[in-house]
């Protein structure tokens, strides 16, 4: 792990966000040092997604800073070209309609592309190089000629991480990446987003409802709900009392029965 003298990937500063009038998050301050990964739990509506849109410019600060990999983002999330190629975000969700006429390697693709006219061929031929050995990585060989449309979500996420490892990247961020897989399939995308980080040396921010799995393999921990309530390792910022703090009282931790050592626990 890169020397905590570093400066950090992200440093944000008083950052407050507005939305339809009302203040969605407030104040919030911390920092990322380099190959970490940290976890951004918190109750529903609590501006979690709020925060992370926020963070990558896709959504109006109303105050604070923002400086990513030492470049401060802009008003409207301006950032240089070099540091913005940087950054991979797995959403929630991808909404695709239909038949959505676009295949597996052709996202990825998309992925190397960096922004600018039309790669010259001897580019495209490393492009397609890349792109193959992304989908090699996770488990995707077989899919590069599938449509998006076409995927479970299991095989959706992985395309996703395909995209993130084509070309190299410094932080990655994740809202809820791991949201509407059943169990096994959770546990083979964790454990496939594990060794990519490790990898690649990946700085990680990650929206997680999964407290277990954070507590297992999480560096730091923001603890959300419209202001950063607490912030630690996980066995401070997880334990009884910052969770009944957080989430309320009658939080009840639960876990899948996919293993007898791991699970998921939600509040």
């Amino acid at each position: 792990m890169s020397s905590s003298t570093a400066a950090p990937v992200l440093a944000v500063q008083g950052l407050t966000v507005e939305r339809d009038g009302l203040l969605a998050v407030d104040a919030v301050s911390f920092q990322l040092a380099r190959e970490t990964d940290t976890a951004l739990v918190g109750p529903n509506g609590a501006g979690k997604s709020t925060l992370v849109a926020a963070l990558l410019g896709l959504l109006p600060r109303a105050s604070g800073t923002v400086r990513i990999m030492g470049h401060a983002l802009g008003p409207a999330g301006q950032l240089p070209r070099s540091v913005r190629a940087q950054i991979a975000y797995l959403p929630q969700s991808l909404a695709l309609q239909g038949r959505f006429p676009l295949s597996v390697a052709e996202f990825v693709g998309f992925g190397f592309d960096p922004p600018g006219p039309r790669l010259p061929w001897a580019v495209g031929q490393r492009r397609h190089g890349a792109v193959q050995r992304a989908l090699e990585r996770t488990g995707c060989r077989d899919l590069g000629k599938r449509l998006l449309s076409e995927l479970s979500g299991g095989q959706l996420k992985r395309v996703l991480l395909a995209f993130c490892v084509v070309r190299p990247r410094q932080l990655l961020v994740l809202d809820e990446a791991q949201a509407g897989l059943d169990a096994p399939s959770s546990e083979q995308f964790h454990q496939l987003l594990l060794e990519l980080r490790r990898q690649e040396g990946w700085t990680v921010l990650q929206v997680s409802h999964d407290l277990e799995m954070v507590r297992r393999s999480c560096d730091q921990v923001l603890c959300l709900n419209r202001r950063l309530r607490c912030s630690g390792v996980p066995d401070y910022a997880l334990s009884p009392a910052r969770l009944a703090e957080l989430y309320g009282p009658n939080v009840v931790p639960y876990r899948h029965q996919h293993s007898p050592s791991s699970g998921d626990a939600h509040g």
